[in-house]
Order: structure tokens, then sequence, then C-alpha cells
């Protein structure tokens, strides 16, 4: 099914804290909707690596694990999501965040000629979330070395099984700065499962089972809507 399918295109939210799997659930769905992920935590991160005066902005907030001002946050999405590419539909990874963003995101809808289709919240217990990302390391070649010592091991430590790059592990991956990002996302972000649930448009899965179980119930999800897209 592609994005065209949901009468102005696919438009999907994932909300769940960090280390919740939105970024991995969001690369087997852009393949199976042909739409794009827009991943705001992706923009910043390329800024910052390419210097920019926004990437050097939102740097500054997430070294300590803040959320980005939401002025900057959707500017970044509003110039993203009149791209080419946006205009069979897109999945949201990371905006909104706040439930200011989420009011401002109708509008940038309504700019593009969309409305949300659904808001998925994925809900996984706080231990597991802190294992997955003090665990987790990322390569400094390619973009597909994503390990974790835990879980998903290198075949040789500190090694990506791709490239033979070095593997290492962010800074905001740091034990102090995930717990003071999961204290952001509760007094902040929680409040948006309650703003989409109020308004018809959220649905709530549990973690359980593998990555290919919960594909399934996410793929459930999302074609149950088809067509039925509301602002």
């Amino acid at each position: 099914m592609s994005g065209e399918a949901f009468g102005g295109g696919l438009v999907l939210i994932l909300l769940g804290a960090p280390g919740a799997g939105k970024g991995t659930y969001c690369k087997e769905l852009k393949g199976r909707y042909n739409t794009p992920q827009i991943s705001t935590g992706d923009i910043f991160r390329q800024a910052v690596k390419d210097g920019t005066e926004i990437g050097k902005l939102a740097k500054t907030y997430m070294d300590r694990g803040a959320l980005v001002p939401d002025a900057v946050v959707i500017g970044i999405v509003w110039d993203r999501i009149r791209q080419s590419d946006c205009k069979a539909g897109f999945i949201l990874d990371g905006f909104p965040r706040t439930v200011d963003q989420a009011d401002a995101l109708v509008g940038l809808l309504y700019g593009v000629g969309k409305k949300l289709t659904v808001a998925i919240n994925l809900d996984v217990d706080k231990e597991i979330l802190i294992q997955r990302l003090t665990g987790r390391r990322m390569c400094r070649s390619c973009d597909k070395g994503n390990f974790n010592i835990y879980t998903l091991k290198p075949k040789v430590e500190g090694v990506c099984d791709y490239c033979g790059g070095e593997l290492y592990q962010r800074d905001d991956d740091r034990e102090q700065v995930i717990l003071n990002r999961l204290q952001v996302y509760e007094a902040q972000t929680q409040p948006l499962i309650e703003y989409y649930r109020s308004r018809g448009q959220l649905a709530e899965l549990k973690l359980e089972g593998g990555i290919e179980d919960m594909l399934k119930r996410i793929h459930g999800v999302i074609d149950s809507h088809a067509g039925t897209g509301r602002v």
C-alpha cells in the first residue's frame, strides 16, 4: 500500500519515549507505504555535523537532553514537509513533542493539504528504555551501523559489522542525559497522549514480542485508518 491510499496521503505520528524504537519501525514503514520518514532528531544531528547555525543552537540543548525550542522545531518541520517527496504523505518521528507543537501541526498540515491519519503511541517500560539507550552504539562511518552492547552486539567489540568503522556512544545516550531526557518526556511530552486520545486519533500499542510482531500490529492500525485521515 502506498501513501496515496490514505486520501491526501498518509500522515503518521509515532509517539513514545526516547528508545521506544520509533526510528527502527519507521525505516520499515517508509518502505511499505512509500513515504519519507521525517525525524527531527536526524535533521538536527545532520545540522550539528554540518556546523550550521541551527545545528550549533540545537547542540546546546541536545547535549544536556533538553528539548529544542518549539519555534525552531516547527520551522524545520514546515520546511521539510513542503519538499516534493512529501506530496504522497510522510511519517513523523520525534514531532510533535509538545501540545503546542501538536496545535501547530494542524496548521502545517492544512498548509500542505493534508490531515492526520493516526497517532500511534509505543508504550515501553522505563527499565527497557534505559538499557536500550545506554547500550546503543553508532558507527562513525556509515548509517547502517546501529548496535546495542546488551541486545545487538557487533561481531567485534567497537567495530561496525558493515564497514569496519569505529562504534561510539552518542553524548545524548549517556545515562545521566538519558534520565533527564525521560524526565523531560514525562513532564512535557506525555500530555500528547491525552491530546490525541481526546480527539479520537490515538492508537496505543504496548511493546510485546519481537520487531516483526510489533510491525504486524502497527501495519494493522495504519491500514485500518486508510482514507480516514482527519484534523
